[in-house]
This record gives structure tokens, sequence and C-alpha cells, in this order.
């Protein structure tokens, strides 16, 4: 198992920055990848950045450069960094983690991944 808590939000001014921090523990070497989520107020969790125990990153299609991912000692720590918050920007922010793991018996026994969440954190942009 892993878990995982997040950290660094809080109230920000619209065109500051927060850097988000997702601590890991557990079953660490078997993170595939990590990723960052939100979920504003009445709107769906949305996926924001991934990044795989490679370092490998990718983006949603909807980020325009504003948020870096990036992570520590392998995938112990993944950072998100946001820049130039806007107020649409506030939401619950949530790190999640894709565990490798080995399922079924025998000659059954066949490759697959756990997700596992953390509480989030909240980052309100307001003036």
């Amino acid at each position: 198992q892993v878990q995982l808590v997040e950290s660094g939000g809080g109230l920000v001014q619209p065109g500051g920055s927060l850097r988000l921090s997702c601590a890991a523990s557990g079953s660490v070497s078997r993170i595939v990848s990590m990723g960052w989520h939100r979920q504003a107020p009445g709107k769906q969790r949305e996926l924001i950045a991934a990044i795989s125990s490679a370092g490998t990153t990718n983006y949603a299609n909807s980020v325009n450069g504003r948020f870096t991912i990036s992570r520590h000692d392998g995938l112990s720590t993944v950072y998100l960094q946001i820049d130039s918050l806007k107020l649409e920007d506030t939401a619950v922010y949530y790190c999640n983690a894709k565990v490798e793991t080995w399922k079924g018996r025998g000659l059954g026994t066949y490759r697959d991944e756990d997700v596992y969440w953390g509480e989030g954190t909240l980052v309100t942009v307001s003036a």
C-alpha cells in the first residue's frame, strides 16, 4: 500500500505562485506514476499533470503552461508548481499514485495497477 499526503495549499492572491507537495510512503518502489488532479466547487475532478517513475511528464490539454510537475528522490515526493494563479484555480488539489501490483495465482498471475489518493489540499485564490 501507499500513503499520500498533500501540503502547500492556502490562500493566495491572483498572480501569485504556490508549490504543492505530495509525500508518498509505504511501497514507494512500486509506484509507476503520480499525478495531480483538482476539483473546483461544483465541478468534476480533473487531471492536471502526471509524472512517471522514469521522469516522463504529461499535462492535460487545458493546462496552459502555468503548471509544472516535478519529483524528488524518485517518486517519494512530487511537486506541482502553479504560477500566475487565477481565481478559477481555486480548488482542492489531490495527488494520486498508480502502484504496480500482482494479482491472481499461479499461471493466472497478472500485473495490475492500484490507484491511491491523498486527502487533498485546498488552494484558494482571492483578492
